[in-house]
């Protein structure tokens, strides 16, 4: 898979830290709540951070945590992006960045997808980010080399 250079690491400083004892938290301007400081929260955090930013994703079209039913499971997608209209317009999978994205990722959130049909999906470690568009009529993904803009 391709890698879109987003350079995450540059909105670490943009977070909301706290720490209390020995435990350090995150502010989730989504949840509107701190949360444990995780490698891969940190990268969602990061990754929210340049999607507001950059892409200017307005807050109100942005989920986090995303409850789903899969084939009878319940399962979370990490983000989910909302169009104009308020139908899901892409699903994105974080990792950590230890965590290599390749196919299984790829298959995670393409099972996130099964019950939503977004024309897009994103998956970030925080150093790599790869996104895709999805082409339903030839069944395939075409891969992007930038991160699409709100709809």
């Amino acid at each position: 898979m391709s890698s879109i250079d987003l350079n995450l690491i540059q909105y670490q400083s943009t977070l909301k830290i706290k720490k209390e004892g020995t435990n350090t938290y995150v502010y989730d301007p989504i949840r509107h709540k701190y949360l444990v400081l995780q490698p891969e929260e940190l990268v969602r955090q990061m990754l929210l951070q340049y999607l507001i930013a950059v892409k200017k994703y307005p807050l109100g079209k942005i989920a986090v945590e995303v409850g789903l039913k899969v084939n009878e499971l319940q399962k979370r997608c990490d983000i989910l992006l909302y169009d104009s209209q308020f139908k899901p317009y892409m699903i994105v999978e974080c990792k950590a960045p230890a965590v290599l994205l390749h196919d299984a990722v790829l298959f995670q959130a393409a099972t996130y997808n099964l019950p939503l049909q977004v024309p897009y999906i994103m998956l970030s470690n925080g150093v790599s980010n790869f996104c895709a568009r999805l082409d339903y009529t030839q069944n395939r993904f075409v891969v992007m080399d930038e991160i699409p803009d709100p709809a």
